[in-house]
């Protein structure tokens, strides 16, 4: 047998009642609110996912103690795809996204906080299905996988299989032996991250359920906002400052945040990623914020490093929020921040894009190239964080880079055939397979995704899944060897 299909079937099930669990809250904003069709679109959602989800779970009896680095692939790959196709539904019945294409388009978008949008009219929709689009950018900012290994510790999972599907970054580790009490750490501080932010922003002035809803973005690094003009709406630079702040704080390495907790702040100052990290943001941020001055899109140096600061935060986090319409802006600064959408935030953090840890090792594998060309027989190894790294691992990045752009221009090739603009087209994949959000030209900060074709928007979708998986997860499923019982 290729899969163990038990395990997957039963774990599949117990994410459908995971998933139905997660839209209580939605359900009870609905009822506060006093809307009847979304309440009426939740119970209908989340009563047969839970017989069903039950169902499954009691039913199916499956060894968890033998699962395979496979198994754990096609756990993963199933279960987004499932959950975001049945997060779609309230959307769809509901009729305020009567077409499937485009619902589960929106859904994607929000579990692997992308935050792309098929809708015209943001504040058309109820509060309740506003609520349930961010809280998918909460769910999904830890993982949707991680979040279930941290609840149900007593189902004795291989959580290890599993968890290494879903990793962003070229190196799985565990913060402790057991990845159960690892998973609940990282929600420990996820959790803390989004009171703290909550608290910053009601102190502003902002309303608790908009607080919480640009929470979920920003701690989910997705960038959802119940208002079409998204933080351009409050034109507050308080809420800037704070929201920029989080984003910036969800992009960085989370296992640094545990060693702080115990003490251990070499680990932070020492971090080579977290350097790298800050290094190319700041950079950013000085480089558009002169350019905006000089270019008199703003009159002081003042308001360009304002916009320049939130913008570059928000695309190099993949976040996706706008304080203003970036897309407006001279060439040269939208040049960088589409550079921004291939970096993306560090591994292990709620961030897309390449990640920062792989761009640094690409650069000293250039720098070693360039060294071995003078000296043919030195010996130089690639470190990071003064730790060698293993050439196994080097090479992996090495592959990764290479088939994210092989994705991103075959990505841009198909979509070409919808005869839209080049900036509009390359834009859009690359910000969904960076799950950044807003593009350029068409699908810009103040515009959406609605222009394309179901079948583009499918394909937008997965790429937007393939992004969030880091490349492998669902790429693999296309492989003979994947599916080779004699491999």
């Amino acid at each position: 047998m290729v899969l163990n299909y038990r395990a997957i079937v039963k774990l599949s099930g117990i994410i459908i009642v995971i998933l139905a669990c997660l839209m209580l809250p939605s359900l009870l904003v609905s009822w506060l609110f006093g809307e009847s069709d979304a309440v009426r679109s939740f119970l209908f959602t989340i009563v047969p996912m839970l017989v069903a989800g039950s169902i499954i779970t009691l039913s199916v009896r499956a060894d968890f103690n033998h699962l395979k680095i496979r198994d754990g692939y096609a756990i993963v790959a199933l279960c987004w795809t499932l959950g975001s196709a049945l997060g779609a539904v309230p959307f769809f019945i509901s009729g305020y996204i009567p077409n499937f294409a485009d619902a589960f388009f929106e859904t994607v978008s929000g579990f692997t906080t992308t935050g792309s949008t098929i809708l015209p009219d943001i504040e058309a929709l109820p509060k309740g299905l506003l609520f349930w689009r961010s809280f998918t950018h909460w769910i999904g900012g830890m993982g949707i996988i991680v979040f279930a290994i941290a609840l149900l510790p007593m189902l004795g999972i291989s959580g290890q299989r599993i968890a290494k599907a879903e990793t962003t970054g070229p190196v799985f580790g565990k913060l402790t032996p057991r990845l159960t009490e690892s998973s609940k750490i990282l929600y420990t501080i996820y959790i803390v991250m989004t009171v703290l932010q909550v608290s910053f922003l009601l102190m502003g002035g902002m309303s608790l359920y908009d607080a919480l809803i640009h929470t979920f973005g920003s701690v989910g690094t997705g960038g959802f906002s119940n208002y079409g003009a998204s933080i351009m709406h409050y034109d507050s630079l308080y809420f800037e400052m704070v929201i920029t702040a989080f984003m910036l704080l969800a992009g960085m390495n989370f296992t640094l945040y545990y060693y702080l907790l115990r003490g251990d702040w070499r680990e932070l100052f020492s971090d080579s990623e977290l350097k790298g990290y800050y290094t190319i943001f700041g950079s950013a941020v000085l480089l558009i914020a002169l350019n905006l001055w000089q270019s008199g899109n703003y009159d002081t140096v003042g308001e360009s490093l304002r916009y320049s600061l939130f913008q570059s935060a928000s695309v190099m986090t993949t976040t996706g929020f706008a304080s203003a319409d970036f897309d407006l802006w001279p060439s040269f600064s939208k040049m960088i921040l589409f550079f921004l959408m291939f970096v993306g935030g560090c591994s292990s953090s709620t961030a897309g894009g390449i990640k920062v840890v792989r761009i640094l090792l690409l650069f000293k594998l250039l720098k070693r190239g360039l060294a071995i060309r003078l000296h043919p027989r030195a010996v130089i190894s690639i470190k990071i964080n003064e730790k060698p790294i293993p050439a196994d691992t080097v090479s992996a990045v090495a592959n990764f880079v290479f088939l994210y752009f092989a994705i991103f221009f075959v990505g841009t090739l198909l979509l070409s055939l919808e005869n839209f603009d080049l900036v509009t087209t390359a834009s859009a994949v690359a910000s969904c397979l960076g799950n950044v959000g807003p593009g350029f030209n068409l699908v810009g900060p103040m515009l959406n995704f609605s222009l394309f074709s179901d079948a583009s928007t499918f394909m937008l979708a997965i790429i937007m899944l393939i992004g969030r998986l880091e490349l492998f997860t669902i790429m693999l499923l296309f492989t003979r060897q994947f599916w080779n019982p004699d491999r």
